[in-house]
Parts: structure tokens; sequence; C-alpha cells
């Protein structure tokens, strides 16, 4: 039945595609795609969020017909097709999980992520760093937490998060005396440097970053918003209220919660 409405969904991209197809679909390239890849991912990660099983269903839905779109595209171009994708994704899982489909024993979750490097290395995509193959285009912080990740494996690590504030704190002064001298640029790289410790704070917690800060601002959004509807009601204008007033709302905002 799975099988059946997958190449049910393969056919409809087809559809989609062809010459009796959807006008916008079909002038659609790999370079006009790549937003709507972006977006429907963080679709996923904020119906997710939700927790809306409905909600993260449709969302999947929408990924995958992106996947499906990109794999289309390849396959007009002679390149490849869907049913390579999913050949090329199994055969790389089996061989990466020896432990679970060969005769490996593996006890530990860091054992599978060196052994995971290791078969990365002999398909020759790790032949000089082992910072090779994290994509530049990844949202900073979980960058930095992929990057500190890669480096704790072979060692380069702290070894507990309170020695982790020690440095913060040092940061912090670093930066309090360049913003005291006016050193913009160094005021720039004093800031990366606190946000990049607070980032192997928080991974040594096993908190993400990036989840943590984005909850935090989806937090933030919700508070201000309360604020604006609040003023609102009360015929006020938020550029003409006092922060006193502001605040107020504010710790409102926060009991409801």
């Amino acid at each position: 039945m799975t099988e059946e409405k997958f190449r049910r969904l393969v056919r409809i991209m087809e559809t989609l595609r062809s010459e009796k197809g959807c006008p916008w679909d079909r002038v659609q390239t790999r370079e006009t795609l790549k937003s709507f890849i972006v977006e429907e991912a963080y679709e996923v990660l904020e119906a997710l969020d939700s927790g809306i099983p409905e909600q993260i269903k449709e969302e999947l839905g929408d990924l995958l017909f992106q996947i499906l779109f990109q794999a289309e595209i390849a396959k007009e171009r002679g390149e490849f097709n869907i049913n390579d994708v999913l050949d090329s994704i199994t055969e790389k899982m089996i061989l990466r999980h020896p432990h679970v489909f060969g005769d490996l024993k593996i006890d530990t979750p860091e054992e599978v992520l060196q052994r995971w490097d290791e078969h990365k290395k002999r398909e020759g995509k790790l032949k000089g760093s082992l910072m090779e193959g994290l994509p530049a285009i990844l949202p900073a912080l979980l960058r930095a937490m992929r990057v500190q990740e890669r480096a704790s494996r072979v060692g380069f690590d702290w070894q507990d998060p309170l020695e982790v504030f020690e440095k913060i704190q040092e940061e912090i002064a670093e930066l309090k005396e360049n913003i005291e001298r006016s050193q913009k640029k160094a005021v720039e790289e004093e800031i990366g440097d606190l946000l990049f410790s607070i980032v192997n704070l928080s991974r040594l917690l096993g908190i993400n970053p990036e989840e943590a800060l984005r909850k935090t601002v989806n937090k933030f959004v919700k508070r201000f918003q309360y604020i604006e509807e609040k003023a609102k009601k009360e015929g006020l204008e938020l550029s003409r209220m006092s922060l006193e007033d502001m605040e107020r709302l504010w710790q409102e905002a926060k009991s409801d919660e």
C-alpha cells in the first residue's frame, strides 16, 4: 500500500511537469525551488514545535514533495530519478550501520559517530579535515554546534560544562573592554566569541542552541504581540507609550502564559 501511494505521488509530480500540466510547476528550476526547500524545512520544525500531528503530517508531505520536485527535474535532465535517490540512501544507511545490518558490535552512540566518520573517509568525503561536509549555509548557531561536535570526537573539547563559565566570563570582560574603547570590529569579534562559548555550554548541557534561541524568539514575539493587542484595546500607540507602561503589559503577558 505504501509503495502504491508513493508511486501515485510520483505520477502526480510527472503530470504537473508535463506539457498538459501546471504552468507554474513546468517553469520551475533547481534554482527557483531552493528557497522552497528551506521554507518547507522550517515549517516542519514549526509543526514539530506545535506537537499537532495533523500539522506535522501536512508539513512533512510538503517537504517530501520538494524532494520529488528536484528528483523529477534531475530525471528530465537525464541525470537520475527518484528511484536512484532511494537506492542511494538505502545503500548508504546499510553500509553506515554494520552494527545493525551486519556483524559489527557497537555499544555506544560515540562509537557510532566514530564509525560514521570512518565510513565517510572511505567514501572520500573526509579527505583532509573533520570539518569537511558541513554546509556553510547552515544557521550560525547550528553550524557552531556541529563544528564543536566534530572537534569533540577527537578529544578537543571541554570536560565539564562549568569550565565553560570561566571562558564566557572572560569573553564578556573582553567584550566590555572593547565596547568602552569603541572598537567596533573588535566588538563584533568578541560577540562572536561569546556566542561560540555559549554554544559550547549549551552543547555540553545537551541543549540545541538553535532550538533554544528559536523558542525564545517565538516567546518574545508572542509577548510583544500581547502588548500590541492590549495597547490597541486601551487606545494607545506603542511609540507614545512609556517604557514603564510597556513593561507593565510585558509582565501581564508573562503571567498569562
